[in-house]
This record gives C-alpha cells, structure tokens and sequence, in this order.
C-alpha cells in the first residue's frame, strides 16, 4: 500500500492556546483509522487540521498529502486534492439547493462539467443508497433538515464526491439505532466503490460494524495516548479510556 497521509510532530493553537502537542500518524491507501478519546481531548481539532480550517494554526510540525507538503494550503486546494470532511453539526444554507451544491462542489473538484441528467442520474444512485427521499434534491441544503438528514446529506456528499481521504468527525452524533446502520452502509459504499481511505472520529463503535478497521489512535489531552489495530476498540469500550489517559507523555 502506498502512503496516502501523514501528519508528523503537529502542534495546533486555537486563540493563543496549544491544543495538539505533537501528533503523529500515517494513512495508507485504501486504509480505514479510528481516532478516540475523551470529550475535549483534540480529536475535532486534528480532522478541521487537516482539511486545512483557518480556525487553527499549525505552530510546529507537518502535513504531507500523496507526499506533498499541504501545510500551508487552503481548504479549497485540499478539497481539490481529495481531502473531505464531515461536519459533527453541518450548516444550514438557505437559496442553495442540496442538488446544486453538490453538482457545483462536484465540478469544482474534478474540474470538469457533468450534464444535469447525467449528474441527476449519480445522484439518485447515491440517494438510493442511504434510503433518501430523491425530494431533498431540491431543498434548500440542511434548512428544515432533522439531525438524521443533516448527517444522510453529509455522507451523501462523500458518495458523490468520492475523494481520495474521507475524515468523518462524529457522523454518528444524534443518530438513533436505524439511522446510525443507514449511515454505515453510506460508509461502506463509499470503501467499496472508490477504495478510499478514512479516518473516522467518534464515540460510538456501532458505526464501525461493517467496516474492516485498520489502525485505532487514542488521544488524550491533545497526544497519542495509544494506538493499535481494531482489538484496542474492544478494550476501550470495555475498560474506558482510564487506563490509557496516564500512559501520555508529559
């Protein structure tokens, strides 16, 4: 496998204060990661870093992408590259309908122009997937949508877009039972079609049921506090985080 991302010795600031402290972590291709940890640990912060948020500043270390430098790079040029991500609580649009912002997200990305019948045709496959109603194409995007459909919609864009690296930051939040399995089978469709990689932040392990995971990153108190393949997400949901919180280095 090939090295898809790496993040190494990367320091992040928020308003004067560090939040990360030296974090690294490499993906391969096709791979699929886990990050964990407690509320307020620096697992959000690490995923908005790496597409780039301008909320953050990096103060030391890197970011490589397909072993290029992408530290410096805006969020528009790391989406272009094949870099997206989901958001714990996506933003209402109004005037902009889910199927045009898709269709010109698409373009913009892939640099070329799709027809509309074309486009519509992808769509509705994708659609189709997570049990949508083909209707909220033509809402106004996320304006009126319940948590469920915000989160369908976000996944929706993942299996449109079908980039290179998927980070999904607490997809699962506020699901209930049947929307957490719509949204596993959005994931899986993605890996299956595309032989993206992920990196899926997240509290809840039901949502990596029918996914094969690779690595798990725990981090506490913006470090890596452990890491191991898919065992340490039994052990951690067993035991908690407790008895790997005091393994961080000072």
């Amino acid at each position: 496998m090939s090295e898809l991302l790496r993040i190494t010795d990367l320091h992040i600031s928020a308003d004067e204060k560090e939040i990360l402290h030296g974090v690294s972590l490499a993906v391969n291709t096709g791979e699929t990661h886990v990050i964990m940890g407690p509320n307020g640990a620096g697992k959000s912060t690490l995923g908005s870093a790496v597409m780039g948020s301008p909320e953050y500043t990096v103060t030391g270390g890197n970011i490589t992408f397909l072993g290029e430098d992408i530290t410096g790079e805006t969020p528009d040029k790391r989406a272009k590259r094949g870099i997206f991500l989901s958001f714990q609580n996506p933003v209402e649009i109004p005037g902009i309908t889910l199927a045009s912002f898709l269709r010109s997200a698409y373009e913009q990305i892939t640099g070329e122009r799709i027809k509309l019948f074309e486009f519509r045709k992808k769509l509705k496959a994708s659609m189709e997937v997570l049990d949508m109603d083909p209707a909220y194409a033509d809402r106004e995007l996320n304006v009126g949508f319940s948590g469920g459909e915000k989160k369908k919609a976000e996944i929706l864009q993942l299996l449109v877009l079908r980039p290179k690296l998927a980070i999904l930051d607490e997809t699962d939040s506020g699901l209930d039972v049947d929307a957490v399995k719509t949204v596993s089978a959005g994931i899986k469709a993605y890996k299956e079609t595309t032989g993206g990689s992920l990196l899926i932040i997240t509290h809840n392990t039901k949502i990596l049921d029918s996914l094969s995971v690779d690595r798990v990153h725990l981090i506490a108190d913006g470090r890596i506090a452990a890491e191991g393949g898919a065992e340490l997400i039994g052990d951690i949901t067993e035991n908690g985080f407790g008895k790997y919180i005091g393994q961080v280095a000072e």
